[in-house]
């Protein structure tokens, strides 16, 4: 499993972060950025929460 935030389509709201801090990760200023490689097992269900909830629909996750 593998998230991916679409940086065009993020507002910056700081949901994901806050949601799966794992992950997602939010710097002033920039989008979120998702973690590069899989997603670790016990962060998946918080993982897929997070792209579920944004309000933008801009996390992916495959």
């Amino acid at each position: 499993m593998q998230a991916m935030v679409h940086a065009k389509t993020c507002i910056q709201c700081g949901l994901c972060p806050a949601v799966c801090p794992d992950v997602f990760t939010l710097d002033p200023g920039e989008p979120a950025r998702a973690i590069s490689g899989p997603v670790p097992e016990e962060c998946r269900l918080a993982a897929q929460e997070a792209a579920d909830s944004c309000p933008v629909g801009a996390i992916e996750i495959r």
